[in-house]
C-alpha cells in the first residue's frame, strides 16, 4: 500500500498552484538545456582561473593542490555558485514565466525552514558517516599521506570556504531542478511515480560524464534520487534534503578527503582518507558513492523513509491528477 504522503502531497498542491503544468517531453527538453546551459554560464570563472589563477589545460588536475587551501577553496565556491546559482535562476525564469508561479511553490515556504534545513545537515553528515562507518572497521579506508598544508586546520578556511556558499549553492541547486520542479511537475500532471522515476533517471544521467563512472555508481545515483525523491516528499518540503545534499559532498570532499562522484575537490581537506578495499565495495577511483557501501546506507535510509510513522502536519489537497 503506498503511504498518503507519496499519492496526496503539498508539494503536487503547490506544482498545480500555477497556471499550466509543463509536459513530460517539456520536463526532459527544459532540463537539458537547463542543466547544460548552467555549466555554459560558468564558462568566464574557467577563463578567470586560467587568465589569473594559473591554469592551463596541463596541470588542471594538479592545479589546485599547488595553491593555498584558502585560495584553491575560493575559485572551486566561485565556480559553484556560479553554474549552480544559474542553474536556481532558469528554474525560477521557467516556473515564473511559463508555469506562472513562484519559487517558493517549489519547495520553499517558509514555515519550519530552518529546522528542516538544520535537521537535513544533521542527517546528511550523519548518513556520509555510515558509510565511512561501514567501511572503516575492515581497513577498507585509511589515513593518506599529503601535504600537511592542505589537512586539518591549516586548511579550515579553504575548507569552509568552499561550503559556504559553494556546497549548500550546488547541492540545493540539483534539488530544485530534479526534486522541486520536476518531480511534483510530473506528479501533478501524471502520476506520483512518473514524478519519483523521471527526475531520479534525471539525476543519474546528469552525472553520466563524470569521470571514473561505473555501472554501481550510476546505479547508486539512481538510488540517490529515489532517496532524495522519498526526503523530499516525506516532509513536503525542499530545505531538508538542500541541506542533506550539500553537506554529503561537503563531508565526502572536504571533510574526509575523498573523490565526490568521481572528481577530486579543491580547498583542502579536514581528514586526507583513502579508499583500500575492493572498487566494488569502496567505489574506488569515482569514490564511496561508486560502492556497496553507500548502496547500502541509501536502501535503509530509504526503508527509514518509507515505514516511519506518521507525524505531525498531513498532506492536503485533491488527489493526484491523470494525465490531461
Amino acid at each position: 500500500m503506498n503511504p498518503i504522503w507519496l499519492t496526496h502531497n503539498r508539494l503536487y498542491d503547490l506544482a498545480r498552484s500555477g497556471r499550466r503544468l509543463t509536459p513530460w517531453w517539456g520536463v526532459i527538453l527544459v532540463g537539458i538545456l537547463i542543466a547544460i546551459l548552467s555549466q555554459v554560464l560558468s564558462f568566464p570563472v574557467v577563463m578567470a582561473q586560467i587568465v589569473w589563477g594559473g591554469m592551463n589545460v596541463e596541470n588542471v588536475d594538479t592545479w589546485a593542490a599547488t595553491l593555498p587551501p584558502l585560495v584553491s577553496g575560493f575559485w572551486l565556491s566561485l565556480l559553484l555558485s556560479i553554474s549552480f546559482g544559474a542553474m536556481i535562476l532558469l528554474v525560477w525564469l521557467w516556473i515564473r514565466f511559463y508555469e506562472r508561479r513562484g519559487i517558493a511553490t517549489i519547495g520553499f515556504e517558509p514555515p519550519r525552514a530552518l529546522f528542516l534545513y538544520g535537521r537535513g545537515l544533521l542527517l546528511g553528515l550523519a548518513s556520509f558517516c555510515a558509510v565511512i562507518g561501514i567501511l572503516a572497521p575492515f581497513g577498507f579506508v585509511a589515513v593518506e599521506a599529503g601535504d600537511p598544508a592542505q589537512v586539518g586546520l591549516a586548511a579550515l578556511g579553504g575548507v569552509l570556504l568552499v561550503l559556504i556558499p559553494g556546497w549548500l549553492i550546488q547541492g540545493a541547486a540539483e534539488e530544485v531542478l530534479t526534486r522541486g520542479w520536476m518531480l511534483p511537475t510530473l506528479a501533478a500532471r501524471y502520476r506520483p511515480w512518473v514524478g519519483v522515476l523521471v527526475s531520479s533517471l534525471f539525476f543519474a544521467v546528469m552525472h553520466g560524464l563524470n569521470p571514473n563512472l561505473s555501472i554501481l555508481a550510476m546505479l547508486n545515483l539512481f538510488l540517490y534520487g529515489l532517496f532524495a525523491a522519498l526526503y523530499a516528499l516525506r516532509e513536503e518540503s525542499l530545505w531538508g534534503i538542500c541541506a542533506f545534499h550539500s553537506i554529503w559532498n561537503w563531508v565526502q570532499g572536504n571533510f574526509f578527503g575523498l573523490e565526490v562522484s568521481g572528481q577530486a575537490v579543491s580547498g583542502g581537506m579536514l581528514f586526507n582518507l583513502m579508499e583500500t578495499g575492493p572498487d566494488w565495495l569502496t567505489g574506488g577511483a569515482f569514490g564511496p558513492e561508486g560502492g556497496i557501501a553507500t548502496t547500502v546506507v541509501l536502501l535503509v535510509s530509504m526503508a527509514i523513509i518509507w515505514w516511519w510513522p506518521a507525524t505531525g502536519r498531513q498532506p492536503v489537497g485533491q488527489p493526484v491528477a491523470a494525465d490531461r
